[in-house]
């Protein structure tokens, strides 16, 4: 049996990669700085030996190939004792196409934003349908038990990422994926830390764009330019494109959307003019809108008829950490979502707006991209929050500029702090029922929303109650009340 190690195995990506090694037979080990659930408990329930820090001596049973993720660095100890010890490494990236993709029909799911939510809807479209894909999704998809696995069938659908391979290979890692099926969500300019500007974006997806076969296809909206700039340079695949949601009539080609529900959550879905079927579901928001069109688009170019495609996202569940209820507290409810970047913090914001009634939305954001906390978005950052009636920032330590700022673009009261539990404190004292708090990270924002809860529970002592209610539930009742 052949003994793969895997340096940062405990990220999403990474932790997917061991599952599926083990899945192929391997004796997959591994270590991480933080070894930490819920990703810990899913590998050492799969059998994973997992390890503390990087201690060389992890590598004293000497693997035959060591996976390296691209969080690690030269310097790292582990990385330096593989080097000097001329043993066998490779990126994730590659080792997934080497040992699992060359074989498979791979519908990728690329762009800046909606790549986890997009490729957990093809997934489910796909496992609705009774093909069983293989998939690795950068997030928790709760229509599955674990994020990522093997599969029964040829088809394979991955999260592509346009970040770095590893220390060692700076080509983005989807360039390895090697799809047949290529969705491209959007495209805009954001890991500052590694892309000077958006041209060296468009290079990197121009590389992707040449590696899709001719009787592949790619799918993209129809009014994005960085993206259509990139299909100018060359492409020799079939497109389809989705023109989003029709303010009245719909277009004659590609795929579109007519909303039923001013939120969302209700929605006739077009191709080339002709209606396929409605989608009556628990996610609200035009931007799912324009996800759920394309992994229609992407199941049925792997046939997946559209209106199986319609019925499977009916019963599809919103990945965690999307918009992701995390607690109700005497009718003020607390939301957790990644948006990180000003566009998708503005579309969060536009769906929650569109689905509140009454009572306050309140947006409470942590700047933790390295983008981010580099300021490369200070300038459109305060546009991005204007649906929100209150805003809160936090200023971490690693921010580069001071996000006061942003109170002189924002035209409702806009408030920062440097400490966690105060900013908690002001959230909480400003609450009031029927209010609806999103708090937005990329990261644990430490522990954040589970303060903010308690918070709200020392404040209604006699009123509250500290539930989290079935989120499709509720907005499926709203559907059929509507």
């Amino acid at each position: 049996m052949k003994h793969v190690h895997i340096l940062g195995i405990c990220g999403t990506f990474m932790g997917g990669i061991a599952a599926i090694a083990k899945q192929l037979g391997f004796r997959v080990s591994g270590c991480d700085a933080n070894v930490y659930p819920p990703m810990s408990t899913q590998l050492e329930a799969l059998g994973i030996e997992l390890m503390q820090g990087y201690d060389t001596a992890h590598l004293a049973d000497e693997p035959d190939m060591v996976i390296v993720g691209n969080a690690m660095a030269r310097g790292n100890p582990m990385v330096e004792y593989v080097l000097d010890r001329n043993i066998p490494y490779t990126s994730g990236p590659q080792w997934l196409l080497e040992n699992v993709l060359k074989d498979r029909w791979v519908l990728a799911v690329s762009g800046t934003h909606g790549k986890t939510t997009t490729s957990s809807m093809l997934t489910w479209i796909l496992e609705y349908a009774h093909m069983k894909p293989g998939y690795l999704i950068g997030g928790v998809p709760q229509n599955f038990e674990v994020s990522a696995r093997l599969g029964d069938a040829p088809f394979f659908v991955i999260e592509a990422d346009e970040y770095d391979t590893a220390f060692f290979d700076k080509r983005s890692k989807f360039v390895h994926y090697r799809p047949r099926t290529l969705v491209i969500n959007n495209m805009e300019f954001d890991h500052a830390d590694i892309f000077n500007d958006i041209s060296d974006i468009q290079r990197q997806f121009h590389h992707l764009i040449r590696m899709v076969p001719s009787n592949g296809l790619v799918l993209s909206p129809a009014d994005e330019t960085y993206i259509n700039e990139t299909l100018e340079q060359g492409c020799w695949t079939p497109t389809e494109q989705a023109f989003g949601c029709a303010p009245s009539e719909v277009e004659a080609a590609g795929w579109q959307a007519k909303k039923l529900c001013d939120d969302g959550s209700a929605f006739e879905v077009y191709f080339a003019g002709q209606l396929q079927g409605i989608v009556r579901w628990s996610l609200i928001g035009d931007f799912n809108i324009d996800n759920a069109l394309m992994a229609i688009g992407a199941a049925r170019h792997a046939g997946v008829p559209s209106h199986v495609a319609v019925e499977a996202l009916a019963a599809y569940i919103n990945t965690k950490r999307r918009l992701e209820l995390r607690g109700t507290i005497n009718k003020v409810k607390v939301y957790d979502d990644f948006a990180h970047h000003p566009t998708a913090i503005a579309k969060t914001l536009t769906a929650m707006r569109s689905y509140v009634r009454k009572g306050k939305v309140i947006a409470v954001l942590e700047p933790r991209s390295n983008t981010m906390k580099s300021g490369v978005h200070k300038d459109t950052l305060g546009a991005s929050l204007t649906q929100a009636d209150e805003v809160y920032i936090f200023q971490g330590e690693k921010v580069q500029w001071s996000v006061a700022d942003i109170a002189e673009q924002c035209q409702q009261a806009c408030f920062a702090d440097t400490d966690i539990d105060a900013l908690v404190a002001k959230v909480a004292a400003s609450a009031q029922p029927d209010d609806h708090i999103v708090v937005m990270s990329n990261g644990g924002f430490g522990g954040f929303h589970n303060k903010l809860l308690a918070a709200l529970a020392a404040k209604y002592p006699q009123l509250s109650e500290t539930d989290r209610p079935n989120l499709q539930q509720e907005f499926t009742q709203k559907v059929e009340q509507a």
